[in-house]
């Protein structure tokens, strides 16, 4: 019979595989999981979008071969599992973990009025999944965080086909499902940036929905040119993808910002078209995705998360579709920064079509959940 001492300090169990078929790769994770143990409660599970029509069969035969009956995941791009990455490939990571039966709480999508504070007044940590198709995703991720409390970490499911499918407890799509943990699950969480500003933090002086048209009075063009020291039109034409608008995160003592794309330019006008609708008043700053920032952005990130845990049981990490081998030397290379930091640690996770830190969803970014 296990003990709550066994239980409290149980490292999780990692397993990963990747290969054509489904059966394949799970039964391989099987394989490394080991024998059943009656302990472990939770399982967490992230699966490539090629599996997406699969993922109740895969929870179905890891409930069978492990004993663990409450599960949450949902695919990416890629999968995150120990010191490997496994991007653009069919692949599973697997982790499982002895906590508590009564230390969580699995929810399916549901309203977030129905989601309460923890009792003791202690911000408990949710780990949720959101369906990217949901007009109203970023407003569900602020409402459950204000209902519950939580301090939310987890991303949005990233597939190229139609199916967005996440499991909690059940297979659901369409909202945000995951699970919320107890004040007692000790937890630490911190997010690392892709972009590096270039320029100072100017204010919107003019803007309607996703257009800014001035910026501390004068074009948004110009202030963009100012900041790439007055690069030509030429040049403005081949900064996508390298050049983003940075929408500070108000009251944030790290100095977060949230990455929106730059999805058009009037060269005539001097306007600038952002993924966001943006409001006058508010503050922008332009910045660049930077691979030598982002890996030492990454690394003191995962070291000050890391102090924070004395005993490190697991974690979940989520990437950007755009971090991986978009920004780092390869998607194997950006783990490995990530866990020479932490010292290796039983760690999964997915590549998002967005990231979620708090009550708010970015883009280019990791986060890291240390359990």
């Amino acid at each position: 019979m296990s003990t709550d001492k066994q239980v409290a300090t149980e490292r999780f169990r990692v397993a990963h595989a990747t290969a054509p078929g489904w059966q394949r790769a799970v039964e391989d994770c099987v394989l490394q999981l080991g024998p059943p143990r009656p302990i472990e409660t939770l399982g967490f599970v992230y699966a490539n979008d090629r599996f997406v029509e699969n993922l109740g069969a895969i929870v179905d035969r890891l409930s069978e071969a492990t004993g663990v009956t409450s599960w949450i995941g949902t695919v990416g791009i890629g999968v995150v599992a120990g010191r490997t990455a496994h991007y653009d490939e069919p692949a599973l990571a697997v982790m499982t973990a002895a906590l508590p039966p009564d230390s969580f709480t699995l929810f399916d999508c549901v309203a977030s009025e129905t989601i309460k504070p923890a009792g003791d007044g202690r911000p408990p940590v949710g780990l949720v999944h959101v369906d990217p198709r949901n007009p109203k995703a970023a407003e569900l991720v602020a409402e459950i965080a204000r209902a519950s409390g939580a301090y939310l970490v987890g991303g949005l499911t990233a597939a190229r086909g139609t199916r967005f499918d996440q499991v909690a407890g059940v297979m659901t799509d369409g909202g945000v499902s995951g699970a919320l943990f107890a004040p007692g699950v000790a937890a630490a969480t911190g997010l690392t940036q892709g972009c590096t500003p270039i320029g100072p933090a100017r204010t919107i002086t003019l803007a309607q929905d996703n257009v800014v048209m001035e910026l501390d009075g004068k074009s948004a063009l110009d202030a963009l040119r100012d900041d790439l020291a007055g690069a030509p039109d030429r040049d403005l034409r081949r900064i996508g993808g390298t050049v983003f608008a940075g929408l500070p995160v108000p009251n944030s003592d790290t100095g977060d910002y949230l990455v929106r794309n730059l999805v058009g330019l009037d060269l005539e006008r001097g306007w600038i078209a952002i993924g966001e609708k943006v409001e006058s008043r508010r503050p922008l700053l332009f910045c660049r995705r930077d691979r030598a920032a982002a890996e030492t952005d990454l690394a003191a990130m995962a070291r000050r998360v890391r102090s924070r845990v004395n005993n490190v049981r697991g974690g979940v990490y989520v990437s950007c579709v755009a971090r991986g081998p978009h920004t780092f030397e390869s998607a194997d290379a950006e783990i490995a920064i990530l866990q020479d930091a932490l010292g290796d640690v039983p760690l999964v996770g997915f590549y998002a079509n967005g990231e979620i830190s708090h009550d708010r969803v970015y883009g280019y970014t990791g986060v890291l959940t240390l359990f």
